[in-house]
């Protein structure tokens, strides 16, 4: 005898509430009230006779058998997802979408990406920047490049290339009244910073070199991204700390000049992160070898 399906309202309101622990950000998820969705969860329980979810003050916490449960939900979801996917596509097949950190995207991807057009000029690609972690099936991009040591759960990652840490400025400041020349000499220019993921490059730098972190400190310049970082530098507004990826372009056409020999290796590198599991289009895989050999300097 074949067991009777639960309720997909349900499935979907249990996923949901799962994935977050939380029945609001699931309600909001669904485009429900907080409400429906303890209704749904409350009927699934009684359904399958099985509490799902421990209620602790506002906090919200798995049972066992709802974490054993889960994935196979999850996985169904998935294929349901994917099952839509097939029967709806119509040009998809030549659309690739890729998100990447928006600086990267403008100092080493974009420069190099008529390579892959005139490679494959029916695939038409599509550039997404974000700072957030992406959701492939939400988001319907199809790869992403991204910071990181390579360990995403569930995902493939595609090891491209590492940075190297090391100041870079206008040729104009290796002249003038107060020319770089040493080290030390950074504490008469201001030093361009980058915040967020890249706010202790100064300060691994300058201990690396054996000076005084708190020249890190001294007034100067901070941007969020770090293409406009690089761009005032370009500028001749002071000294940045580049990173190989974003500085390399515009060393090798005498727009940025390394002004000191030494370099921090980083402690992380750039990846092709795609999901893991499926089938994979013939336009990411196209993708995936054009990216890697531009990576390693052979497109």
């Amino acid at each position: 005898m074949t067991a009777r399906l639960p309720s997909l309202n349900g499935l979907r309101a249990f996923e949901s509430a799962a994935r977050h622990l939380s029945f609001t950000l699931a309600a909001s998820e669904l485009n429900v009230t907080q409400t429906a969705i303890s209704h749904q969860i409350r009927r699934l329980e009684e359904e399958l006779g099985i509490r799902l979810f421990i209620r602790q003050n506002r906090a919200l916490a798995l049972t066992p058998e709802a974490r054993d449960y889960l994935p196979g939900v999850r996985a169904a979801f998935n294929d349901l997802r994917l099952a839509t996917d097939r029967l709806l596509r119509k040009d998809d097949d030549k659309v690739l979408t890729v998100s990447t950190l928006a600086s990267l995207a403008a100092k080493w991807l974009l420069p190099r990406l008529t390579d892959f057009q005139e490679q494959h000029p029916g695939i038409d690609v599509r550039i997404t920047t974000s700072t957030s972690l992406v959701d492939f099936q939400r988001d319907n991009v199809d790869a992403a490049l991204r910071y990181g040591r390579g360990q995403w759960p569930g995902l493939r990652a595609d090891w491209l290339m590492a940075d190297e840490l090391f100041p870079v400025c206008s040729p104009s400041l290796l002249r003038g009244d107060k020319p770089l020349r040493q080290p030390e000499d950074l504490r008469d220019h201001p030093l361009l910073h980058t915040s967020n993921a890249n706010s202790d490059d100064w300060r691994l730098w300058l201990t690396a070199a054996g000076l005084p972190a708190d020249i890190a400190r001294q007034p100067g310049i901070t941007f969020d991204m770090i293409f406009m970082t690089i761009q005032a530098a370009i500028d001749g507004i002071g000294v940045a700390m580049g990173r190989t990826s974003y500085v390399q372009d515009d060393i090798a056409k005498g727009r940025l000049v390394v002004p000191f020999k030494i370099a921090l290796p980083a402690d992380a590198g750039f990846y092709l992160v795609s999901p893991e599991g499926h089938r994979e289009a013939p336009k990411l895989a196209a993708f995936r070898q054009w990216v890697v050999a531009a990576a390693q300097n052979k497109a």
